[in-house]
């Protein structure tokens, strides 16, 4: 299970999730100075980090290197939660405690979510026409078309 990222190493991967494509320290590093005063060095630690941890894989440009997510955000986040879920010892106290912490928006987004899991609703399968039922003969009258029963 991966553990949660932290401050930085998080900064950092949003970048490269959010322009899902290889970066280079550079890239980010002007895209970070923007927020804050960061070091060079401190981004190329930090991406060298991630790979080092697998989050990121790189691709040698010249004397640089190219870094590019394994893994979407959302696969991280939902590892994370599966994660946090897995060690309660209550797991359906856990689940009512956080739909309880959600927005009507995360809500609906989860019963969304839900639908997509399960896949379309199951059609109710079609009436079967049945003959009907014997007379008090025991003859069924409709069985040679007539419907007198003769």
């Amino acid at each position: 299970m991966p553990r949660p990222l932290g401050e930085l190493e998080d900064a950092v991967m949003t970048r490269v999730w959010k322009w899902n494509r290889p970066v280079t320290v550079r890239e980010v590093l002007e895209d970070l100075q923007q927020e804050r005063s960061i070091a060079y060095t401190t981004v190329m630690t930090v991406l060298d980090n991630l790979h080092q941890k697998g989050w990121v894989r790189r691709e040698a440009e010249g004397r640089a290197y190219r870094y590019e997510a394994v893994s979407t955000r959302a696969a991280y986040s939902a590892a994370l939660m599966n994660d946090a879920w897995s060690q309660s010892d209550n797991p359906a106290a856990a689940l009512v405690a956080f739909f309880g912490m959600m927005s009507e928006e995360q809500r609906v987004a989860l019963s969304d979510a839900v639908r997509m899991v399960q896949g379309p609703e199951p059609r109710a399968p079609e009436a079967v026409e049945r003959p009907p039922a014997p007379g008090p003969s025991g003859e069924n009258p409709a069985a040679d078309g007539d419907a007198s029963g003769r």
